[in-house]
Protein backbone atom coordinates (compact mmCIF):
# COMPACT_ATOMS: atom_id res chain seq x y z
CA UNK A 1 0.00 0.00 0.00
CA UNK A 2 2.84 2.47 0.79
CA UNK A 3 4.90 1.63 -2.53
CA UNK A 4 1.67 1.89 -4.11
CA UNK A 5 0.42 5.38 -2.84
CA UNK A 6 4.09 6.44 -3.56
CA UNK A 7 3.92 5.60 -7.25
CA UNK A 8 0.31 7.54 -6.94
CA UNK A 9 1.64 10.49 -5.60
CA UNK A 10 4.60 10.77 -8.13
CA UNK A 11 2.12 9.88 -10.99
CA UNK A 12 0.21 12.78 -10.49
CA UNK A 13 2.63 15.25 -9.49
CA UNK A 14 4.37 14.81 -12.87
CA UNK A 15 1.18 14.62 -15.18
CA UNK A 16 -0.48 17.68 -13.45
CA UNK A 17 3.22 19.56 -13.48
CA UNK A 18 2.93 18.74 -17.49
CA UNK A 19 -0.76 19.74 -17.27
CA UNK A 20 -0.82 23.16 -15.44
CA UNK A 21 2.10 24.14 -18.77
CA UNK A 22 -0.54 23.10 -21.05
CA UNK A 23 -3.41 24.86 -19.06
CA UNK A 24 -1.07 28.65 -19.22
CA UNK A 25 -1.09 28.29 -23.16
CA UNK A 26 -4.02 29.94 -24.64
CA UNK A 27 -6.08 27.89 -27.21
CA UNK A 28 -4.06 25.25 -28.04
CA UNK A 29 -3.14 24.35 -24.24
CA UNK A 30 -6.50 22.12 -23.67
CA UNK A 31 -5.94 20.07 -27.13
CA UNK A 32 -2.51 19.59 -26.33
CA UNK A 33 -4.00 17.77 -23.19
CA UNK A 34 -6.34 16.23 -25.04
CA UNK A 35 -3.74 14.72 -27.43
CA UNK A 36 -1.79 14.01 -24.25
CA UNK A 37 -4.87 11.74 -23.10
CA UNK A 38 -5.33 10.29 -26.25
CA UNK A 39 -1.64 8.80 -26.71
CA UNK A 40 -1.56 7.53 -23.34
CA UNK A 41 -5.05 5.69 -24.01
CA UNK A 42 -4.31 4.52 -26.69
CA UNK A 43 -1.01 3.15 -25.36
CA UNK A 44 -3.65 1.59 -22.27
CA UNK A 45 -5.72 0.15 -25.45
CA UNK A 46 -2.83 -1.81 -27.02
CA UNK A 47 -1.49 -3.45 -23.69
CA UNK A 48 -4.96 -4.57 -22.87
CA UNK A 49 -5.61 -5.90 -26.05
CA UNK A 50 -2.45 -7.84 -25.60
CA UNK A 51 -3.47 -8.76 -22.11
CA UNK A 52 -6.65 -10.01 -22.91
CA UNK A 53 -5.50 -12.15 -25.49
CA UNK A 54 -3.13 -14.06 -23.21
CA UNK A 55 -5.45 -13.91 -20.33
CA UNK A 56 -8.57 -15.50 -22.04
CA UNK A 57 -6.59 -18.42 -23.31
CA UNK A 58 -5.96 -19.74 -19.24
CA UNK A 59 -9.39 -18.12 -17.85
CA UNK A 60 -11.59 -19.97 -20.81
CA UNK A 61 -9.67 -22.77 -22.09
CA UNK A 62 -6.86 -23.78 -19.72
CA UNK A 63 -8.04 -23.10 -15.91
CA UNK A 64 -8.34 -25.91 -13.51
CA UNK A 65 -12.07 -25.42 -12.56
CA UNK A 66 -13.17 -25.81 -16.31
CA UNK A 67 -13.25 -29.80 -16.03
CA UNK A 68 -16.23 -28.79 -13.63
CA UNK A 69 -17.84 -25.99 -14.69
CA UNK A 70 -17.83 -27.22 -18.30
CA UNK A 71 -20.02 -30.33 -17.32
CA UNK A 72 -21.99 -28.83 -14.70
CA UNK A 73 -25.81 -27.93 -15.65
CA UNK A 74 -24.63 -24.20 -16.04
CA UNK A 75 -26.20 -22.21 -18.11
CA UNK A 76 -24.02 -20.90 -21.08
CA UNK A 77 -24.47 -17.06 -20.50
CA UNK A 78 -24.01 -16.99 -17.13
CA UNK A 79 -20.50 -19.08 -17.65
CA UNK A 80 -19.62 -16.73 -20.19
CA UNK A 81 -20.15 -13.69 -18.19
CA UNK A 82 -18.18 -14.96 -15.25
CA UNK A 83 -15.21 -16.07 -17.33
CA UNK A 84 -15.48 -12.55 -19.26
CA UNK A 85 -15.58 -10.96 -15.89
CA UNK A 86 -12.36 -12.54 -14.59
CA UNK A 87 -10.38 -12.25 -17.86
CA UNK A 88 -11.07 -8.41 -17.56
CA UNK A 89 -10.07 -8.36 -13.91
CA UNK A 90 -7.27 -9.95 -14.15
CA UNK A 91 -5.58 -7.95 -17.24
CA UNK A 92 -7.00 -4.66 -16.36
CA UNK A 93 -6.17 -4.12 -13.21
CA UNK A 94 -2.69 -2.41 -13.58
CA UNK A 95 -4.01 -0.39 -16.46
CA UNK A 96 -6.55 0.80 -13.80
CA UNK A 97 -4.53 1.64 -11.13
CA UNK A 98 -2.07 3.37 -13.92
CA UNK A 99 -5.05 5.80 -14.73
CA UNK A 100 -5.97 6.72 -11.18
CA UNK A 101 -3.62 9.21 -11.16
CA UNK A 102 -3.43 10.59 -14.46
CA UNK A 103 -7.08 10.92 -14.95
CA UNK A 104 -7.30 12.62 -11.25
CA UNK A 105 -4.34 15.24 -12.09
CA UNK A 106 -6.97 15.87 -15.35
CA UNK A 107 -9.55 16.71 -12.75
CA UNK A 108 -8.00 18.64 -10.99
CA UNK A 109 -5.67 20.70 -13.43
CA UNK A 110 -8.84 21.53 -15.24
CA UNK A 111 -10.93 22.09 -12.16
CA UNK A 112 -13.43 19.31 -13.05
CA UNK A 113 -15.71 19.00 -10.05
CA UNK A 114 -17.44 17.25 -7.71
CA UNK A 115 -18.64 14.94 -10.92
CA UNK A 116 -15.64 14.58 -12.65
CA UNK A 117 -15.06 11.00 -11.47
CA UNK A 118 -18.13 9.86 -12.30
CA UNK A 119 -18.00 11.13 -16.13
CA UNK A 120 -14.12 9.09 -15.89
CA UNK A 121 -15.54 6.29 -14.34
CA UNK A 122 -18.61 6.16 -17.43
CA UNK A 123 -15.89 6.43 -20.00
CA UNK A 124 -13.27 4.15 -18.66
CA UNK A 125 -15.61 0.98 -17.73
CA UNK A 126 -16.67 0.32 -21.30
CA UNK A 127 -13.25 1.38 -22.28
CA UNK A 128 -11.56 -1.65 -20.35
CA UNK A 129 -14.51 -4.08 -21.61
CA UNK A 130 -14.37 -3.25 -25.52
CA UNK A 131 -10.84 -5.00 -25.52
CA UNK A 132 -11.07 -7.71 -23.12
CA UNK A 133 -14.51 -9.21 -25.07
CA UNK A 134 -11.95 -8.69 -28.66
CA UNK A 135 -9.36 -10.77 -27.02
CA UNK A 136 -11.45 -13.74 -25.86
CA UNK A 137 -13.34 -13.68 -29.07
CA UNK A 138 -10.53 -13.71 -31.08
CA UNK A 139 -8.84 -16.34 -28.85
CA UNK A 140 -12.12 -18.00 -29.17
CA UNK A 141 -11.81 -18.32 -33.00
CA UNK A 142 -8.38 -19.14 -32.85
CA UNK A 143 -8.64 -22.49 -30.25
CA UNK A 144 -11.53 -23.75 -32.84
CA UNK A 145 -9.25 -22.99 -36.13
CA UNK A 146 -6.15 -24.42 -35.19
CA UNK A 147 -5.91 -27.68 -33.31
CA UNK A 148 -4.90 -28.60 -30.15
CA UNK A 149 -1.68 -30.24 -31.28
CA UNK A 150 -0.37 -27.16 -32.72
CA UNK A 151 -1.16 -24.70 -29.77
CA UNK A 152 2.39 -23.10 -30.36
CA UNK A 153 1.03 -22.08 -33.60
CA UNK A 154 -1.74 -20.50 -31.93
CA UNK A 155 0.17 -18.65 -29.64
CA UNK A 156 2.26 -17.90 -31.96
CA UNK A 157 0.01 -16.00 -34.35
CA UNK A 158 -1.59 -14.71 -30.96
CA UNK A 159 1.76 -12.92 -30.36
CA UNK A 160 2.39 -12.07 -33.86
CA UNK A 161 -0.80 -10.01 -34.18
CA UNK A 162 -0.69 -8.67 -30.73
CA UNK A 163 2.50 -7.35 -31.66
CA UNK A 164 1.63 -6.04 -35.16
CA UNK A 165 -1.52 -4.22 -33.46
CA UNK A 166 1.07 -2.85 -30.78
CA UNK A 167 3.05 -0.98 -33.63
CA UNK A 168 -0.23 -0.32 -35.61
CA UNK A 169 -2.04 1.25 -32.84
CA UNK A 170 1.02 3.42 -31.62
CA UNK A 171 2.20 5.00 -35.00
CA UNK A 172 -1.71 5.75 -35.52
CA UNK A 173 -1.57 8.32 -32.73
CA UNK A 174 1.40 10.37 -34.97
CA UNK A 175 2.85 11.85 -31.64
CA UNK A 176 6.13 13.22 -33.42
CA UNK A 177 4.49 15.67 -35.42
CA UNK A 178 3.31 17.43 -31.79
CA UNK A 179 7.09 17.85 -30.96
CA UNK A 180 7.93 19.56 -34.19
CA UNK A 181 5.25 22.13 -35.00
CA UNK A 182 8.24 24.14 -36.63
CA UNK A 183 7.43 21.31 -39.56
CA UNK A 184 4.00 23.06 -40.27
CA UNK A 185 3.48 25.48 -43.12
CA UNK A 186 1.55 27.76 -40.37
CA UNK A 187 -0.14 27.56 -36.69
CA UNK A 188 -3.38 27.13 -38.53
CA UNK A 189 -2.33 23.80 -39.58
CA UNK A 190 -0.82 23.09 -36.48
CA UNK A 191 -4.56 23.89 -34.37
CA UNK A 192 -5.91 21.54 -37.46
CA UNK A 193 -3.72 18.47 -36.48
CA UNK A 194 -4.48 18.62 -32.52
CA UNK A 195 -8.73 19.27 -33.49
CA UNK A 196 -8.29 15.92 -36.07
CA UNK A 197 -9.02 12.57 -33.83
CA UNK A 198 -5.48 10.80 -34.29
CA UNK A 199 -7.89 7.52 -34.76
CA UNK A 200 -11.52 8.55 -34.98
CA UNK A 201 -12.75 4.92 -34.97
CA UNK A 202 -10.67 3.94 -32.11
CA UNK A 203 -12.41 3.77 -28.21
CA UNK A 204 -9.32 5.34 -27.21
CA UNK A 205 -10.55 8.13 -29.04
CA UNK A 206 -14.02 8.42 -27.86
CA UNK A 207 -12.71 7.99 -23.99
CA UNK A 208 -10.71 11.06 -24.62
CA UNK A 209 -12.95 13.25 -26.26
CA UNK A 210 -15.79 12.24 -23.46
CA UNK A 211 -13.29 13.20 -20.75
CA UNK A 212 -11.97 16.28 -22.58
CA UNK A 213 -15.75 17.23 -23.16
CA UNK A 214 -16.26 17.51 -19.32
CA UNK A 215 -13.37 19.37 -18.61
CA UNK A 216 -13.06 21.97 -21.06
CA UNK A 217 -17.21 22.52 -20.66
CA UNK A 218 -18.39 21.04 -24.03
CA UNK A 219 -20.34 18.26 -23.43
CA UNK A 220 -20.12 15.30 -25.78
CA UNK A 221 -22.62 12.80 -24.94
CA UNK A 222 -21.61 11.03 -28.58
CA UNK A 223 -18.45 9.84 -27.06
CA UNK A 224 -19.88 8.07 -24.19
CA UNK A 225 -22.85 6.53 -26.38
CA UNK A 226 -20.53 5.19 -29.05
CA UNK A 227 -18.52 3.44 -26.15
CA UNK A 228 -21.14 2.16 -24.38
CA UNK A 229 -23.01 1.14 -27.30
CA UNK A 230 -19.86 -0.37 -28.76
CA UNK A 231 -19.04 -2.42 -25.79
CA UNK A 232 -22.87 -3.79 -25.03
CA UNK A 233 -22.91 -4.85 -28.91
CA UNK A 234 -19.77 -6.91 -28.28
CA UNK A 235 -20.93 -8.64 -25.21
CA UNK A 236 -23.59 -9.62 -27.57
CA UNK A 237 -21.92 -10.49 -30.13
CA UNK A 238 -18.90 -12.44 -27.84
CA UNK A 239 -21.70 -14.39 -26.08
CA UNK A 240 -23.70 -15.63 -29.47
CA UNK A 241 -20.06 -16.57 -30.49
CA UNK A 242 -19.33 -18.27 -26.95
CA UNK A 243 -22.77 -20.12 -27.54
CA UNK A 244 -21.56 -21.56 -31.10
CA UNK A 245 -18.00 -22.63 -30.30
CA UNK A 246 -17.40 -22.88 -26.94
CA UNK A 247 -17.66 -26.47 -26.30
CA UNK A 248 -15.72 -27.42 -29.38
CA UNK A 249 -13.41 -25.40 -29.14
CA UNK A 250 -12.99 -26.92 -25.20
CA UNK A 251 -12.91 -29.91 -26.46
CA UNK A 252 -10.09 -29.32 -29.12
CA UNK A 253 -8.01 -27.97 -25.84
CA UNK A 254 -7.90 -30.71 -23.86
CA UNK A 255 -6.85 -33.31 -26.33
CA UNK A 256 -3.05 -34.53 -26.35
CA UNK A 257 0.10 -32.36 -27.51
CA UNK A 258 1.66 -35.69 -29.07
CA UNK A 259 4.99 -34.13 -28.72
CA UNK A 260 7.83 -36.16 -29.89
CA UNK A 261 11.26 -36.30 -29.02
CA UNK A 262 13.74 -35.16 -31.23
CA UNK A 263 17.38 -35.62 -31.11
CA UNK A 264 19.24 -34.04 -34.06
CA UNK A 265 22.24 -32.39 -35.32
CA UNK A 266 21.64 -29.82 -32.96
CA UNK A 267 21.13 -31.82 -29.73
CA UNK A 268 23.91 -33.56 -30.43
CA UNK A 269 26.38 -30.34 -31.03
CA UNK A 270 24.36 -28.76 -27.91
CA UNK A 271 25.95 -32.39 -25.99
CA UNK A 272 29.73 -31.73 -27.34
CA UNK A 273 29.44 -27.77 -25.98
CA UNK A 274 27.93 -28.43 -23.23
CA UNK A 275 30.10 -31.53 -22.21
CA UNK A 276 32.78 -29.56 -19.66
CA UNK A 277 30.32 -28.87 -17.50
CA UNK A 278 29.33 -32.55 -16.68
CA UNK A 279 26.47 -34.47 -16.65
CA UNK A 280 24.11 -32.87 -13.72
CA UNK A 281 24.87 -29.63 -14.67
CA UNK A 282 24.63 -30.01 -18.76
CA UNK A 283 21.21 -32.16 -18.39
CA UNK A 284 19.84 -29.24 -16.35
CA UNK A 285 20.78 -26.62 -18.55
CA UNK A 286 19.07 -28.39 -21.43
CA UNK A 287 16.38 -29.33 -18.83
CA UNK A 288 15.72 -25.45 -18.85
CA UNK A 289 16.08 -24.89 -22.49
CA UNK A 290 13.67 -27.99 -23.14
CA UNK A 291 10.90 -26.50 -20.85
CA UNK A 292 11.32 -23.00 -22.00
CA UNK A 293 10.25 -23.92 -25.71
CA UNK A 294 7.70 -26.60 -24.54
CA UNK A 295 5.96 -23.90 -22.94
CA UNK A 296 4.14 -21.59 -26.23
CA UNK A 297 3.41 -18.54 -23.93
CA UNK A 298 6.61 -18.35 -22.87
CA UNK A 299 8.84 -18.57 -26.51
CA UNK A 300 6.20 -17.20 -28.30
CA UNK A 301 6.43 -13.71 -26.69
CA UNK A 302 9.97 -13.73 -27.72
CA UNK A 303 7.85 -12.26 -31.01
CA UNK A 304 6.23 -9.75 -29.20
CA UNK A 305 9.75 -8.40 -27.20
CA UNK A 306 11.53 -8.65 -30.64
CA UNK A 307 8.83 -6.07 -32.22
CA UNK A 308 9.27 -3.85 -29.07
CA UNK A 309 13.19 -3.66 -29.25
CA UNK A 310 13.12 -2.66 -32.61
CA UNK A 311 9.98 0.17 -31.62
CA UNK A 312 13.02 1.18 -28.97
CA UNK A 313 15.98 1.72 -31.61
CA UNK A 314 13.93 3.31 -33.71
CA UNK A 315 12.51 6.13 -31.45
CA UNK A 316 16.68 6.41 -29.95
CA UNK A 317 17.10 7.10 -34.09
CA UNK A 318 14.78 9.65 -34.30
CA UNK A 319 16.92 11.53 -31.12
CA UNK A 320 18.31 15.01 -32.80
CA UNK A 321 21.61 14.53 -30.86
CA UNK A 322 24.21 12.82 -33.61
CA UNK A 323 27.00 15.43 -34.09
CA UNK A 324 25.85 18.06 -36.42
CA UNK A 325 22.42 18.49 -35.77
CA UNK A 326 22.46 21.52 -33.33
CA UNK A 327 23.64 20.13 -30.14
CA UNK A 328 26.99 20.51 -28.48
CA UNK A 329 29.38 18.03 -27.34
CA UNK A 330 27.90 17.93 -23.36
CA UNK A 331 24.58 16.85 -24.50
CA UNK A 332 25.29 14.31 -26.99
CA UNK A 333 26.99 12.21 -24.53
CA UNK A 334 25.06 12.66 -21.14
CA UNK A 335 21.99 11.66 -22.87
CA UNK A 336 23.20 8.47 -24.65
CA UNK A 337 24.55 7.80 -20.48
CA UNK A 338 21.53 8.48 -19.13
CA UNK A 339 19.63 6.01 -21.86
CA UNK A 340 21.21 3.59 -19.09
CA UNK A 341 18.52 3.54 -17.12
CA UNK A 342 16.04 3.18 -19.78
CA UNK A 343 18.17 0.07 -21.23
CA UNK A 344 18.69 -1.11 -17.53
CA UNK A 345 14.37 -0.81 -17.38
CA UNK A 346 13.89 -2.76 -20.20
CA UNK A 347 15.90 -5.20 -19.21
CA UNK A 348 14.47 -5.24 -15.87
CA UNK A 349 10.95 -6.11 -17.43
CA UNK A 350 12.51 -8.71 -19.75
CA UNK A 351 13.74 -10.68 -16.68
CA UNK A 352 10.49 -9.91 -14.58
CA UNK A 353 9.24 -12.16 -17.87
CA UNK A 354 11.32 -14.78 -18.21
CA UNK A 355 13.48 -15.03 -15.52
CA UNK A 356 11.52 -14.05 -12.40
CA UNK A 357 9.03 -17.25 -12.95
CA UNK A 358 12.01 -20.09 -13.11
CA UNK A 359 11.83 -21.20 -9.57
CA UNK A 360 8.32 -21.34 -9.42
CA UNK A 361 7.48 -23.03 -12.66
CA UNK A 362 8.83 -26.10 -10.87
CA UNK A 363 5.75 -26.39 -9.45
CA UNK A 364 4.94 -29.06 -7.55
CA UNK A 365 7.42 -31.46 -9.13
CA UNK A 366 10.00 -28.90 -7.29
CA UNK A 367 9.87 -32.12 -4.02
CA UNK A 368 11.49 -34.36 -6.78
CA UNK A 369 14.66 -32.04 -7.28
CA UNK A 370 15.23 -31.72 -3.76
CA UNK A 371 14.66 -35.25 -2.72
CA UNK A 372 17.34 -36.23 -5.08
CA UNK A 373 21.45 -35.87 -4.49
CA UNK A 374 21.12 -32.62 -6.81
CA UNK A 375 22.73 -29.63 -5.13
CA UNK A 376 19.96 -26.26 -4.68
CA UNK A 377 23.33 -24.81 -6.44
CA UNK A 378 23.42 -26.38 -9.30
CA UNK A 379 19.56 -25.32 -10.39
CA UNK A 380 19.59 -22.16 -9.42
CA UNK A 381 23.09 -21.62 -11.56
CA UNK A 382 21.34 -23.40 -14.42
CA UNK A 383 18.31 -21.14 -14.38
CA UNK A 384 20.81 -18.37 -13.62
CA UNK A 385 23.24 -18.93 -16.45
CA UNK A 386 20.02 -20.18 -19.22
CA UNK A 387 18.60 -16.85 -18.70
CA UNK A 388 21.60 -14.67 -18.43
CA UNK A 389 23.27 -15.40 -21.62
CA UNK A 390 20.32 -14.55 -23.84
CA UNK A 391 20.04 -11.16 -22.06
CA UNK A 392 23.28 -10.03 -21.95
CA UNK A 393 23.19 -10.45 -25.93
CA UNK A 394 20.54 -8.36 -25.89
CA UNK A 395 21.67 -5.81 -23.25
CA UNK A 396 24.89 -5.41 -25.80
CA UNK A 397 23.17 -5.00 -29.23
CA UNK A 398 20.63 -2.71 -27.59
CA UNK A 399 23.53 -0.82 -26.09
CA UNK A 400 25.93 -0.79 -29.12
CA UNK A 401 23.10 -0.47 -31.71
CA UNK A 402 21.99 3.18 -29.43
CA UNK A 403 25.45 4.00 -29.27
CA UNK A 404 26.51 3.58 -33.14
CA UNK A 405 23.38 5.51 -33.61
CA UNK A 406 24.14 8.30 -31.98
CA UNK A 407 27.17 8.10 -32.78
CA UNK A 408 28.80 8.88 -28.73
CA UNK A 409 32.72 9.48 -27.69
CA UNK A 410 34.79 6.14 -27.41
CA UNK A 411 34.78 6.44 -23.88
CA UNK A 412 31.14 6.99 -23.46
CA UNK A 413 30.71 4.00 -25.52
CA UNK A 414 33.17 1.90 -23.05
CA UNK A 415 31.46 3.33 -20.39
CA UNK A 416 27.78 2.30 -21.05
CA UNK A 417 28.94 -1.34 -22.86
CA UNK A 418 30.62 -2.30 -19.94
CA UNK A 419 27.61 -0.93 -17.53
CA UNK A 420 25.47 -2.64 -19.01
CA UNK A 421 27.37 -5.71 -18.77
CA UNK A 422 27.75 -5.67 -14.88
CA UNK A 423 24.03 -4.54 -14.93
CA UNK A 424 22.81 -7.29 -16.32
CA UNK A 425 24.16 -9.86 -14.40
CA UNK A 426 22.88 -8.06 -11.46
CA UNK A 427 19.30 -7.50 -12.91
CA UNK A 428 19.25 -11.37 -13.71
CA UNK A 429 20.64 -12.53 -10.42
CA UNK A 430 17.94 -10.55 -8.29
CA UNK A 431 15.42 -12.28 -10.68
CA UNK A 432 16.33 -15.80 -10.23
CA UNK A 433 16.90 -15.40 -6.40
CA UNK A 434 13.60 -13.17 -5.31
CA UNK A 435 12.26 -15.43 -7.90
CA UNK A 436 12.91 -18.10 -5.28
CA UNK A 437 12.23 -15.82 -2.04
CA UNK A 438 8.60 -15.07 -3.17
CA UNK A 439 7.40 -18.31 -5.43
CA UNK A 440 4.36 -19.05 -6.51
CA UNK A 441 3.81 -23.23 -7.06
CA UNK A 442 0.16 -22.84 -7.63
CA UNK A 443 -0.03 -20.49 -10.86
CA UNK A 444 -1.66 -21.67 -13.68
CA UNK A 445 -0.48 -18.85 -15.84
CA UNK A 446 3.17 -17.77 -15.69
CA UNK A 447 1.86 -14.41 -16.91
CA UNK A 448 0.06 -14.16 -13.58
CA UNK A 449 4.06 -14.69 -11.51
CA UNK A 450 5.45 -11.24 -12.32
CA UNK A 451 2.55 -9.21 -11.15
CA UNK A 452 2.36 -10.81 -7.64
CA UNK A 453 4.22 -9.38 -4.56
CA UNK A 454 7.83 -11.06 -5.26
CA UNK A 455 7.34 -9.53 -8.84
CA UNK A 456 6.81 -5.84 -7.51
CA UNK A 457 9.64 -6.21 -4.89
CA UNK A 458 11.88 -7.46 -8.11
CA UNK A 459 10.99 -4.41 -10.17
CA UNK A 460 11.45 -1.70 -7.45
CA UNK A 461 14.78 -3.12 -6.25
CA UNK A 462 15.94 -3.69 -9.75
CA UNK A 463 15.03 0.52 -10.39
CA UNK A 464 16.89 1.12 -7.23
CA UNK A 465 19.73 -0.87 -8.36
CA UNK A 466 20.22 0.69 -11.93
CA UNK A 467 19.18 4.42 -10.46
CA UNK A 468 22.07 4.30 -8.06
CA UNK A 469 24.92 2.40 -10.07
CA UNK A 470 23.71 5.46 -12.56
CA UNK A 471 24.29 7.80 -9.89
CA UNK A 472 28.06 6.10 -9.14
CA UNK A 473 28.53 6.64 -12.18
CA UNK A 474 27.28 10.07 -13.36
CA UNK A 475 30.40 11.67 -11.24
CA UNK A 476 33.28 10.37 -12.85
CA UNK A 477 31.12 10.99 -16.57
CA UNK A 478 30.51 14.63 -15.45
CA UNK A 479 34.47 14.90 -14.95
CA UNK A 480 35.61 13.22 -17.65
CA UNK A 481 32.86 15.44 -19.76
CA UNK A 482 33.91 18.35 -18.10
CA UNK A 483 37.73 17.72 -18.63
CA UNK A 484 37.37 17.53 -22.64
CA UNK A 485 35.16 20.52 -22.91
CA UNK A 486 37.56 22.63 -20.73
CA UNK A 487 40.80 20.99 -21.48
CA UNK A 488 41.44 20.85 -17.51
CA UNK A 489 42.80 17.54 -15.76
CA UNK A 490 41.21 14.94 -14.74
CA UNK A 491 41.26 13.46 -11.24
CA UNK A 492 42.06 9.62 -11.41
CA UNK A 493 40.99 8.47 -8.07
CA UNK A 494 37.48 10.25 -8.58
CA UNK A 495 37.07 8.28 -11.84
CA UNK A 496 38.22 4.99 -9.82
CA UNK A 497 35.96 5.11 -7.14
CA UNK A 498 32.43 5.63 -8.96
CA UNK A 499 33.24 3.45 -11.30
CA UNK A 500 34.67 0.88 -8.26
CA UNK A 501 31.50 1.38 -6.69
CA UNK A 502 29.22 0.75 -9.28
CA UNK A 503 30.68 -2.65 -10.01
CA UNK A 504 30.65 -3.82 -6.26
CA UNK A 505 26.88 -2.62 -6.24
CA UNK A 506 26.33 -4.98 -9.43
CA UNK A 507 28.49 -7.94 -8.20
CA UNK A 508 26.52 -7.76 -4.33
CA UNK A 509 23.19 -7.31 -5.98
CA UNK A 510 23.82 -10.37 -8.28
CA UNK A 511 25.45 -13.26 -5.94
CA UNK A 512 23.74 -11.95 -2.28
CA UNK A 513 19.99 -12.91 -3.70
CA UNK A 514 21.14 -16.09 -5.09
CA UNK A 515 23.22 -17.37 -2.15
CA UNK A 516 19.83 -15.99 -0.07
CA UNK A 517 17.41 -18.28 -2.58
CA UNK A 518 19.75 -21.26 -2.08
CA UNK A 519 19.84 -21.52 1.62
CA UNK A 520 15.63 -20.97 1.12
CA UNK A 521 15.49 -23.85 -1.21
CA UNK A 522 17.59 -25.97 0.75
CA UNK A 523 15.88 -25.26 4.03
CA UNK A 524 12.67 -25.22 3.57
CA UNK A 525 10.32 -28.40 3.86
CA UNK A 526 8.81 -30.22 1.00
Amino acid sequence: ATLGLLFWAAMFGLVYRLLSYFKDVQEIGPLLAGKLLGVVLLAFFSILLLSNLVTALSTFFLARDLDQLATAPLDWLRLYLAKLAETTLHSSWMVALLAVPILTAYGVAFHGGWAFPLVALAAFVPFLVIPAVMGCALTLVLVNVFPARRTRDLLGVIAVLSAAALVLLLRLARPEQLARPDGFRSLVEFITVLRTPSSPLLPSEWAQRAIMAWLTWTPDPLSLYLLWTTAGALVVFGALLHRRLYRQGFSRAQEGAGGTSVRGRLGRLSYRLLAPLGAVRRELVLKEVRVFFRDSTQWSQLILLGVLMVVYVFNIKLLPLRRGESVGFFLANVIPFLNLGLAGFVLASVAARFLFPGVSLEGRTLWLLRASPLRMRDLLWAKFWVGTLPLLVLAIALVTATNLMLQVSTFIFAVTLLTIVFLTFAVAGLAVGLGTLYPRYDTENAAQIPTSFGGLVFMMSAIAVIGVVVVCEARPVYAWLRAQYTGQPVDPLQMVMGFVLAGLICIVACVAPLAAAERRLSTAEG
